[in-house]
């Protein structure tokens, strides 16, 4: 996955009009608009026309524009706006489009032949992630001669698990690419193990296996030894093999700190402990990074090395690496589509962690106003821009990763709204054992007295040149355990990013 941006950072709010009308506090005027933003994000859509390939955003480079992990993005978001709406409008699309994409096998999870030439952990672990999700919202699931989404999500756990298992470069971690011909070979990114958690802290929560919880500890501890995360939460790069993964990039990008947040969400959920939320993991050698039980925020300059902005700003999130001042912005056509990967990360994490609502929700309301008054443009009078701080200086506009930053931002707007939230929850356990081919399960929360819950690590995701993670695990571990505050980490990572 193309490098992208972290910390996104909150700035003044603009107040221009817009063809798109939404009032936050009317379920049915969120839906009525996500309906809209739905629909134009799905004109772009060629996959369910004759001679195009199911699943895409578009042909992939240098064919096409987007890169063939966007492709996961969009159906994880038209998941969330079919889960959210209860409007199966594109259900069939999405349901097609992930299946076709799935791999020849489960030996080989979402690796298709005609992108694994150049695949990265990243990307297919983007896809795992949407076949999860599919699973915890009880998506209607694949024919019957197809594995389950279940299925789909463990077998990518698995077969990242293997290689990380199976490498001993920088002593842990998992590898951009696959192929030695790759320049990705040769160097371990930060979102690749970051995702890899996050679909694993799901399958701890969906399944009750220990072995996912092992798995995250291990992963949790590698990316805080190795750097990659520092002592202020700030999410780096990766580094190259050559330099024992001691040379960090220090560039940051939002996509990882969100896959990070969303992961510590799921963990701290399966714990229930709001007085000490905590999470066992197996004993690790040492912990340099563990939060201070005694302090829920980092210090104030937390982002020194990101971005800096406080905690309180009141204005719309920007891509803050490549959104740049003056209506000047450097994305990489990967880097557009991370606004929305980090806007519904935060929205549900706020509902796996209530106690962050507050942190979250006026940004995000501000943000999702701002969104939605960019939408305003192209032929059909609403088409949305990349930036929201001011009014799409750019040009970038109503193309799909616009788009679907927009509809995120909508369905940000609608989830935070306590009867929604309420309603539907987030990714609710399900009922599937390792194995079982159930396609999904909405069933409660998670189990947990103060140790009881389980945990574990997952698969990577994107493509190019990955970003930063930061990694979390659950469960009853046997033996010495040492308490990890996901409390303390969850609050502290929205600060960095949010401040």
């Amino acid at each position: 996955m193309h490098p992208s941006v972290v910390p996104l950072l909150l700035v003044g709010a603009t107040s221009a009009s817009a063809a798109l009308q939404v009032e936050f506090g009317s379920s049915s005027s969120i839906k009525a608009a996500a309906k809209d933003v739905a629909f134009d994000v799905m004109s772009f859509y060629r996959g369910n026309q004759s001679g195009q390939i199911p699943g895409l955003v578009s042909q992939p480079p240098p064919g096409g524009d987007y890169s063939w992990w966007t492709g996961a993005v969009l159906w994880s978001t038209m998941l969330d706006y079919w889960y959210y709406s209860d409007d199966g409008t594109y259900n069939a699309e999405s349901l097609n489009g992930l299946v076709w994409q799935s791999g020849p096998d489960l030996q080989h999870p979402f690796m298709p032949p005609n992108w694994t030439a150049s695949l990265g952990n990243d990307d297919e672990g983007l896809w795992g992630m949407t076949a999860m999700q599919a699973a915890e919202q009880n998506f209607p699931r694949p024919p019957a001669a197809d594995p389950s989404w279940i299925e789909l999500a463990q077998a990518v756990f698995e077969v990242q698990a293997a290689r990380y298992a199976a490498d001993d470069a920088c002593n842990g971690g998992l590898r951009w690419q696959l192929s030695p011909v790759n320049q990705g070979y040769m160097y371990k990114n930060t979102v690749s193990t970051a995702v890899f958690l996050n679909l694993g802290a799901r399958l701890a929560r969906y399944t009750g296996n220990q072995t996912y919880a092992e798995w995250a500890g291990k992963a949790w501890e590698w990316l805080s030894d190795v750097g990659y995360i520092d002592a202020k939460y700030n999410v780096y790069d990766g580094a190259a093999i050559e330099s024992n993964c001691s040379d960090i990039d220090k560039l940051q990008f939002s996509l990882a700190p969100a896959v990070l947040l969303q992961a510590a969400a799921y963990m701290y959920n399966q714990v229930h402990d709001r007085q000490n939320p905590t999470i066992h993991l197996a004993d690790p050698p040492h912990r340099p990074h563990r939060p201070h039980p005694n302090r829920l925020l980092p210090p104030s300059d937390a982002a020194s090395t990101s971005t800096s902005t406080t905690t309180n700003a009141t204005g719309p999130l920007v891509e803050s690496a490549c959104e740049l001042s003056a209506g000047k912005t450097t994305c990489s056509s990967d880097m557009l589509f991370y606004k929305g990967v980090l806007l519904r990360a935060l929205a549900s994490a706020a509902q796996l962690a209530p106690f962050l609502r507050d942190a979250v929700a006026a940004p995000l309301r501000t943000t999702a106003e701002a969104a939605v008054a960019s939408c305003a443009g192209g032929k059909s009078g609403r088409a949305c821009a990349f930036r929201w701080a001011d009014d799409g200086a750019d040009d970038l506009r109503g193309a799909p990763p616009e788009e679907l930053n927009a509809l995120s931002a909508v369905l940000v707007g609608g989830v935070l709204r306590e009867e929604v939230a309420a309603g539907k929850g987030v990714a609710t356990n399900g009922t599937a054992k390792p194995g079982d081919s159930s396609g999904g399960g909405d069933g409660g929360n998670g189990a947990s007295d103060s140790g009881s819950g389980s945990g574990s690590s997952g698969s990577g995701n994107g493509a190019g040149a990955g970003t930063g993670s930061q990694g979390n695990g659950a469960g009853k571990a046997t033996g010495a355990a040492t308490r990890i505050g996901f409390g303390l980490v969850l609050a502290a990572l929205v600060a960095v990013m949010m401040s």
